[in-house]
C-alpha cells in the first residue's frame, strides 16, 4: 500500500480513501466522481477517489482519464490488464490507497455514497475498525431478488454465520485492516469472508439497495456459482465433513442390511446363488469408500490449509507497559 500523507502543495492531507473498482460503468461515472467531490465537502476535505478499472469494455478508463485531474480532489486511476473481477480491483485500490480510512464504492450506484460518508464517520470515532452496509431491502428485479436472497442465505450457513443475511458489497476499514486484507495473497478466494475471517472491531450499517438506472450487472449466475465454491473450499470443510457423514451412516446401514441379508439366506428367503455375497461386497466396498475419502480429504484439507499460509492468530493491538513511568 502507498505511505504519502498528503496529496501535494496546497492540498489537505488525505484521510480518506474510497475504491472504486470499474467494469462497463461509463454511463455512472460522471455521477459518481460529483458524488466523490461533495462527500470530500461534506467530511471537510482529506478525501482521494481510486479508480481501478478492471478490464472494462467500454470506455470508462477514457472517460476517467478526462474526469480526474479536473475533478478538484486527489485522485487515482489504475488500469488492469484484463478482467480478474470486482474482488481483485478493490485489492488492487486497496494496495494504493493512501487514506488512514478505507472503503469500497460500486461504480453502479446501487448502494448509496452518503452510506460510504457514514462509514468514515463511523471509522473517524476510532470504537469500530469495520464497518459493512447490511441490505435491509433491495430495488431488483423479482427473480435477480430471490437468487441474491438464496446465495446469500446458503452462504451465511456454510461459510460465515457473522454475514448480514443481504450479503456484503460495501464496506469501509482503517489502514490497518485494510493492509491485513491486502498481505493475505490468496488465489480462488473471497474478500468478504477474509475480512470476516481477519476479525476485529466490526459493526453493521442498514441501508436499501438502489435500483440499477443504466448498464447490465457482471455479477452473473456463473461468478456467483464460481465465487460460492471458492468461499466454501477456502473458508468451510463442509464438503469432507458431509462426505465423512454420508460414510458413516452408510456404513451403519450397510451393517443393518447385511444382517438383514444373512437372517434371509439362513432362512432360505434367498435362494439366488452369490446373491448375498455380492450384496454385502458392493455395500461394504460403496461406505468404506466414501469413509476412506472423508478421512483422506480431512489431511488434505489441514495440508490446504497450511498451504495459505495465514497467521494462526492477528494481534489487533500492542501496548508497553513500563513501571514507574505514566
Amino acid at each position: 500500500m502507498v505511505t504519502a500523507d498528503s496529496a501535494g502543495e496546497g492540498c489537505s492531507p488525505i484521510r480518506y480513501s474510497v475504491v472504486v473498482p470499474v467494469y462497463g460503468n461509463a454511463e455512472t461515472l460522471n455521477a459518481v466522481v460529483d458524488r466523490l467531490v461533495a462527500m470530500d465537502g461534506d467530511l471537510g476535505g482529506g478525501l482521494e477517489a481510486v479508480f481501478v478499472v478492471d478490464g472494462s469494455p467500454d470506455d470508462s478508463y477514457q472517460l476517467l482519464s478526462k474526469l480526474l485531474p479536473g475533478c478538484g480532489i486527489p485522485s487515482q486511476l489504475v488500469a488492469h490488464s484484463r478482467n480478474f473481477g470486482s474482488f481483485a480491483a478493490i485489492r488492487t485500490g486497496f494496495r494504493h490507497a493512501r487514506g488512514d480510512y478505507v472503503a469500497a464504492m460500486a461504480a453502479d450506484l446501487q448502494e448509496p455514497a452518503e452510506l460510504v460518508h457514514e462509514f468514515f464517520l463511523r471509522l473517524r470515532e476510532g470504537d469500530v475498525d469495520v464497518v459493512v452496509g447490511a441490505r435491509t431491502k433491495r430495488q431488483d428485479p423479482l427473480l435477480s431478488s430471490v437468487m441474491a436472497r438464496l446465495f446469500w442465505g446458503t452462504y451465511r450457513r456454510t461459510v460465515h454465520r457473522a454475514i448480514p443475511p443481504g450479503g456484503v458489497d460495501i464496506f469501509g476499514c482503517t489502514r490497518a485492516v485494510a493492509e491485513r486484507l491486502v498481505s493475505l495473497e490468496e488465489s480462488h478466494s473471497s474478500l468478504v469472508g477474509l475480512l470476516y475471517w481477519i476479525g476485529y472491531r466490526r459493526v453493521e450499517v442498514p441501508y436499501e439497495r438502489q435500483e440499477r438506472t443504466s448498464g447490465k450487472s457482471g455479477w452473473s449466475v456463473r461468478r456467483k456459482y464460481r465465487y460460492f465454491l471458492d468461499s466454501v473450499y477456502s473458508f468451510s470443510d463442509l464438503p469432507i465433513t458431509l462426505l465423512v457423514l454420508i460414510g458413516a451412516a452408510g456404513s451403519l446401514l450397510t451393517v443393518s442390511v447385511s444382517l438383514v441379508t444373512i437372517v434371509a439366506r439362513i432362512a432360505g428367503f434367498i435362494d439366488v446363488p452369490g446373491y448375498t455375497a455380492l450384496m454385502l461386497v458392493t455395500l461394504m466396498s460403496a461406505t468404506s469408500i466414501l469413509l476412506g475419502l472423508g478421512v483422506v480429504g480431512s489431511y488434505v484439507w489441514r495440508t490446504y490449509e497450511n498451504s495459505k499460509h495465514r497467521p494462526t492468530a492477528i494481534a489487533m493491538s500492542h501496548d508497553v507497559f513500563t513501571p514507574g513511568e505514566n
